[in-house]
Formats: structure tokens, C-alpha cells, sequence
């Protein structure tokens, strides 16, 4: 006699459907490798760096690669490697600060806009939709005017940025999925709107949200790079990697090396965690998998 199989749960609701995926996908391990290398460099900059990154030698002025200098000198004298591994500190560090203001909130937006009907929903999406009208560079500008001229207020104004974005895909997540038969059957058996929202319909958005903040990772650090490249957020002379491609692009011809190092890392590390973001595209969205 013959039972009927017991029904198992989604599999790419499962944590080991996700794993497998993403350790196929080399494309996807190498750019986690080269990020845990990055920030390990950039965590153990003390121990690894030649030089203190605003250490000034006029005698190495403008000197090329070399075993005393690995990446080279600046027009200081600085030693190029040694203020790209203290530098990538506070890019990195921005670009998180600020993918999390982008994510957290943006979450916790994009679910109850997505989750309530009438008056909530239109009100949370006219809110978005006037960050949506302020440019970026404006807004970001406008919280270091406020904050004063620090890291943390282009890192806010990043994340402000980016929340938008995040609130519009969790909440049409969220819509999709809450008008699927579980949900319908949680209501059903006496669950609270609470409940439905924590319990069966926040892990089914998780994923996409996962995704989202990483991509918004790479688009953080990008941007805030962009903006201390303007001289917005950094003292001068404070090793960023945006704020050293500023310095360098007026030493091109003599010292290209400069620009070089720091455009270089931005661009892999950018490049990489977009990679990682496609990886777990992949791994996650069922729609995707072969």
C-alpha cells in the first residue's frame, strides 16, 4: 500500500539549496575571496603598511613602485600603499554605514507599505517618491551642511539616497507574497497581522532584502567615494580612497601610480561586491535556478 509523500517546504526556502548554488558559482567565490582579502588588509593596516599613511618624506617625492615603496609616493613623499590600506578603512566603513541607513529602514518601510492598504501605503510611497525627486549629491550635501563636515553625514546622506530604492522592492515583495494561499490560510487558523507579517511573510522577502542590501554595499562605497573625490566629508590630507584619486588625477603625468592604486581598488572592490549580489540573486530567487 502506498502513502502519499509527505509535502516538503519550498527548497529555496531551505538554507542548503541557497549554499549549494553559490559554491558553484566560482565567479561568485572568487569576489567574496578578494573582498575577505580586502578587508583583512585593511582590518591588520597597522601591521602590514610600510609606512603611517601621513608620514612626509620630500626625498621620495613622486618615487615609482619600489621594495621600499611596493605602490610608490605621493607628491608628498607619502607611501601610496600605506594610505590605501588605511584609507580603504573609512570607504569601506562609510559604504556600510550607509547601505545599512539604505537597508534597515528601508525594510521596515517597504513592509508595512507593502503589508497595509489605504492612507499607510500612499503615504509611505509619496514620501519616496520626493526623495526619489532630490538628487543625491543634494541631499547628501545638504546632512554634512547639517552634521558638519564628517564621514558620518556623507555615509547618512548615501544611505537616505538609497533608502528609496529598498522600500520599493521589499514593498512589491511584500505585496506579492501576501496574497498567496499561506498567507490566506495563516489568517485562517487565527494568526495576528503580526504574526502573518514576522512569521510568513518577512522570510519570504528576506532574500530579496539580502540582495538588495548587498548591491546597495557596492553603490554606497561608489558614491561615497564620489563625494569625497569633491572634497565633501574628509579633511584634507585624510586618506580615502575617493579623496586620493582627487589628488592624484593632478599628478597623472608625473605620477600615475597614484590614481592608479586607489581607482583600481575602488573599481574590484565595487565590481566585486556587485558580484557577490549576483551570486546571491541566484542562490536565492527559485525563478533563477535551473
Amino acid at each position: 500500500m502506498s502513502t502519499r509523500r509527505q509535502r516538503q517546504p519550498p527548497q529555496w526556502l531551505t538554507g542548503k539549496p541557497t549554499r549549494r548554488p553559490l559554491r558553484r558559482n566560482i565567479v561568485a567565490l572568487a569576489a567574496i575571496a578578494f573582498l575577505i582579502l580586502v578587508t583583512a588588509a585593511v582590518i591588520c593596516a597597522p601591521l602590514i603598511a610600510p609606512a603611517r599613511p601621513m608620514q612626509v618624506d620630500t626625498s621620495a617625492q613622486f618615487s615609482p613602485p619600489s621594495r621600499a615603496h611596493p605602490l610608490g609616493a605621493d607628491f608628498l613623499g607619502r607611501d601610496v600603499l600605506s594610505r590605501l590600506l588605511y584609507g580603504g578603512r573609512l570607504t569601506l566603513g562609510v559604504g556600510m554605514l550607509a547601505a545599512l541607513v539604505a537597508a534597515l529602514p528601508g525594510l521596515a518601510l517597504g513592509l508595512i507599505a507593502g503589508f497595509s492598504d489605504g492612507w499607510v501605503d500612499a503615504l509611505i510611497t509619496r514620501m519616496v517618491d520626493v526623495l526619489l525627486s532630490i538628487p543625491y549629491l543634494l541631499l547628501a550635501l545638504t546632512v554634512v551642511a547639517l552634521v558638519g563636515q564628517r564621514l558620518e553625514g556623507v555615509a547618512l546622506g548615501i544611505g537616505l539616497a538609497g533608502m528609496p530604492g529598498t522600500v520599493r522592492v521589499v514593498r512589491t515583495a511584500v505585496m506579492s507574497v501576501k496574497r498567496r494561499p499561506f498567507v490566506l490560510a495563516a489568517r485562517s487558523v487565527g494568526c495576528t497581522e503580526t504574526q502573518v507579517l514576522l512569521r510568513h511573510i518577512l522570510p519570504n522577502v528576506a532574500g530579496t532584502a539580502l540582495v538588495m542590501a548587498t548591491l546597495q554595499v557596492g553603490w554606497a562605497i561608489l558614491n561615497a567615494s564620489a563625494l569625497t573625490f569633491l572634497g565633501v566629508g574628509t579633511p584634507p590630507g585624510v586618506p580615502e580612497w575617493g579623496a586620493m584619486l582627487h589628488e592624484g588625477r593632478l599628478y597623472l603625468r608625473e605620477a600615475p601610480w597614484v590614481a592608479v592604486a586607489s581607482g583600481g581598488m575602488l573599481t574590484l572592490t565595487v565590481l566585486a561586491v556587485n558580484l557577490v549580489g549576483d551570486g546571491l540573486r541566484d542562490a536565492i530567487d527559485p525563478r533563477l535556478r535551473m
